[in-house]
């Protein structure tokens, strides 16, 4: 049970389910894994620990009378500063895709099934957390060879001339941006496109590769991570 202590120090995380039992079992296996653990009993409830706390992590159940995990990750994701940005895990009893898509296309950044090992939730978590971290406070622009990209501005240029992209190409790189060089999952990648099945992300690669590559055909900075996804390698 085993954690990087540079993950769990200090890090405080939000575990939301309404079954006591269970509830209770993950803030005491948590805690003894070196995290800070608050509870919450269903979705009121973490919305007002969420209103004066900041989280690191917020670990919800999917399936809770009144508001479920689904509408409590909708809420999150509107929320502006830290709250709005707050990494969200959910857990259920549901393991089929399309439960997992839905999730995903709401702002979830990992979704696991029970019954599950309490290993496989610390990998998860330590993985999110390390995600989040690496994120930089102010991205700046990305060298991309003779392209440059600013997240803040969402502008891609070539030398000194603008290249012109559409609102989800943008959203795609900002994405990617977001962690540069580690692979982002096609179905993450998919949250609030036209096609959740990712489809809509390859072509949309397909597209940005013809304006950023020297030769598309054997990409350099977005490239393909078999089995995941797409990764940024700016210079």
């Amino acid at each position: 049970m085993s954690q990087d202590s540079g993950v769990t120090q200090g890090r405080h995380l939000l575990v939301v389910d309404d079954d006591d039992r269970i509830r209770d079992l993950l803030k005491e296996y948590l805690a003894r894994s070196g995290y800070r653990v608050t509870t919450a009993p269903g979705g009121a409830a973490a919305r007002r620990l969420m209103e004066t706390l900041e989280f690191d992590l917020a670990v919800v159940d999917v399936m809770m009378p009144g508001e479920d995990g689904m509408s409590l990750t909708r809420w999150i994701r509107e929320q502006r500063g830290a709250t709005g940005s707050t990494p969200v895990l959910m857990l259920t009893a549901r393991g089929e895709p399309e439960y997992r898509i839905e999730g995903l296309k709401l702002g979830a950044d990992d979704y696991l099934a029970k019954p599950f090992e309490p290993e496989e939730l610390l990998l998860r978590i330590g993985a999110i957390l390390r995600r989040a971290q690496s994120r930089p406070v102010s991205s700046g622009a990305l060298s991309l060879g003779r392209c440059s990209f600013d997240p803040d501005r969402g502008e891609l240029t070539s030398g000194e001339e603008p290249v012109r992209l559409t609102e989800a190409e943008v959203a795609l790189l900002r994405q990617l941006a977001r962690t540069p060089h580690e692979p982002v999952d096609r179905l993450q990648l998919a949250q609030g496109t036209v096609d959740p099945s990712g489809r809509a992300v390859d072509v949309q690669v397909t597209r940005l590769r013809r304006k950023i590559e020297e030769d598309h055909k054997a990409p350099r900075y977005l490239q393909t991570v078999r089995g995941i996804g797409y990764r940024l390698a700016p210079d």
